[in-house]
């Protein structure tokens, strides 16, 4: 006589998946239900009524599929958020001390994250498939999905005042992706916020970009100055700048929740050589050419030169540099105007 046998639960489910997703090379799991937020649609629609997305239009074009996920995928019932740790092995603003040298944000010295993390989810996302019978779909963070609200509503970790995801196990330090899944499973219980006073992160942001907790001004912050700004900065800001080149890490680094981070063991993410503190004559000597060779492979790449080697010009005026000032002095007359203007901002602040 056979044994019947019997569909497995929604938990078992979860189980499977949980440790197929870790036995895959991702460190954190979490699931959430494929509904709106109400809460995270008005944070978002409050956001872009500032005008606080800037120069990333895209934000706005897209609040309408941003702001629920069922309208990416109305079949979705359930959303798998998956986090792989970056966490680096040393000070992450040692080289801010270095002025002739330019500070790169910890998770753009490796390879591009966008590639590693799609392909596993994908092969993730084929298991699931086949295993239980369902259809998947995979996101990373090009596509319009609140990656950051999603994860912390799955319980991976929660958005601390600097509007970015904490983990208590992976600290600041995770890059975050999606599968949906036609599967209806149980979400898990969010993870509570764990800020407490602190305001650490906060305090350390060089250009005030976060007026209050949890809520943040990105027209002022390194990051989006460096990366999507695409005209001239402001020189109030540029003078704040320091000679971070590419991105800023100053209020994840500071959180006191990093030291239960152990480093990455992804070597893809490990920091290349020439971009650990590269030498900011070399950076302002870039061409096109030259740039899209150094930083192939690179999230870099996507900025492009001029905008690149304008953040590098900002960094020489704040170096403070005598010597450095040849390297400003040949592009005053370069033929991108954000490369310009940076270069005579870059000789007026050396003197």
């Amino acid at each position: 006589m056979t044994g019947e046998q019997h569909p497995r639960t929604p938990s078992a489910i979860k189980d499977a998946i949980r440790a197929k997703a870790k036995e895959s090379g991702f460190d954190a799991v979490g699931f959430a239900a494929a509904d709106e937020n109400p809460a995270d649609r008005a944070a978002l629609a409050r956001f872009l009524k500032l005008g606080r997305h800037g120069d990333m239009d895209w934000m706005a074009t897209t609040e309408a599929r941003r702001g629920a996920p069922g309208t990416l995928w109305p079949a979705a019932r359930t959303v798998i958020a998956l986090g792989l740790s970056y966490a680096p092995g040393r000070d992450p603003l040692a080289a801010l001390a270095r002025r002739d040298r330019g500070t790169i944000s910890v998770y753009a010295q490796g390879r591009d994250y966008h590639g590693v993390l799609k392909t596993r989810l994908k092969k993730l996302a084929r298991w699931i498939a086949d295993a239980e019978t369902c259809e998947v779909k995979v996101f990373v963070d090009t596509a319009p999905v609140m990656e950051k609200p999603l994860a912390a509503r799955a319980g991976i970790g929660w958005q601390g005042k600097h509007t970015n995801l904490l983990s208590r196990e992976f600290g600041s330090w995770l890059f975050l992706g999606e599968v949906f899944t036609t599967l209806a499973l149980p979400p898990d219980a969010p993870e509570p916020d764990h800020c407490g006073s602190c305001d650490r992160c906060r305090e350390a942001c060089p250009t005030d970009a976060l007026p209050e907790p949890y809520r943040i001004d990105p027209t002022r912050c390194i990051s989006y100055l460096t990366i999507e700004h695409k005209g001239a900065i402001q020189p109030e800001l540029m003078a704040k700048m320091g000679n971070r080149v590419y991105g800023c890490d100053d209020c994840l680094a500071v959180c006191p929740w990093n030291k239960f981070a152990p480093p990455s063991r992804e070597d893809v993410f490990f920091p290349r050589a020439e971009l650990a503190a590269p030498r900011l004559a070399d950076l302002a000597a870039l061409d096109d050419a030259g740039f899209r060779n150094v930083f192939s492979g690179s999230p870099i790449k996507r900025t492009g030169r001029d905008r690149f080697v304008r953040n590098v010009l900002i960094a020489i005026g704040n170096s403070g540099d005598p010597a450095l000032a040849e390297s400003a002095r040949k592009l005053q007359d370069d033929p991108a105007p954000v490369v310009r203007d940076a270069a005579r901002w870059a000789l007026r602040r050396l003197g």
